[in-house]
């Protein structure tokens, strides 16, 4: 079992997608996709302004620092151009599991497919490379393309947790939650998956 290093700089790399650690020069890449207000109607905090977003780019920096979340930026490779963020967070290398999520994605990626290859690279490095036995996926559960797209990459519906958590509106968000466990990933990746291999 690779442990996991936070100071490492974690490049996953697919022919369409690359992922890489989010940097500070990467918030002028980010703002047009960020200030899409409908980005933030099924989260717990909301990107309104450029200060808002620096002060975002700040947090996800020094929670890295702190070795307590791992934050990407999405290149769509045939562009060159940062069209989102994804993340680690969550990560406990006792129990060998982390959360895959805090993911926004650019309005005109959203249905391409990026997010599911993002996806396939994520969970191919919780599994194969940190070999943890669980990576887990949560959303609003009134976030029904979310939940429609988990369960599209093969995650396991866990539960709803009921008044869990208050978003940047006031309302008290019930929270569902998807899992992959290690044990399951081999046929999901040779089904769900199948396609991205060769890749």
């Amino acid at each position: 079992m690779a442990a996991f290093v936070f100071e490492k700089d974690i490049i996953l790399e697919h022919p369409a997608v690359l992922l890489r650690p989010f940097r500070m020069h990467d918030l002028a890449d980010l703002e047009s996709i960020a200030l899409d207000q409908s980005l933030w109607q099924h989260t717990v905090t909301s990107i309104n302004n450029p200060q808002q977003l620096l002060e975002w780019g700040k947090s996800v920096s020094e929670n890295r620092l702190q070795r307590q979340r791992y934050t990407f930026v999405i290149v769509e490779k045939q562009s060159g151009k940062v069209v989102g963020s994804t993340g680690f967070l969550h990560i406990s290398e006792q129990d060998k599991r982390l959360e895959i999520g805090s993911t926004f994605l650019g309005k005109a990626c959203q249905g391409s497919g990026l997010n599911r290859i993002c996806k396939f690279l994520l969970f191919s490095y919780v599994f194969e490379t940190l070999q943890f036995e669980r990576a887990e996926l949560k959303t609003d559960v009134l976030n029904l393309r979310s939940r429609k797209a988990m369960l599209k990459v093969g995650a396991t519906e866990e539960g709803i947790l009921r008044s869990h958590t208050l978003m940047h509106d006031g309302r008290r968000r019930d929270t569902i939650y998807y899992s992959i466990l290690k044990p399951e990933w081999e046929t999901i990746k040779q089904t769900i998956f199948a396609d991205l291999l060769a890749g």
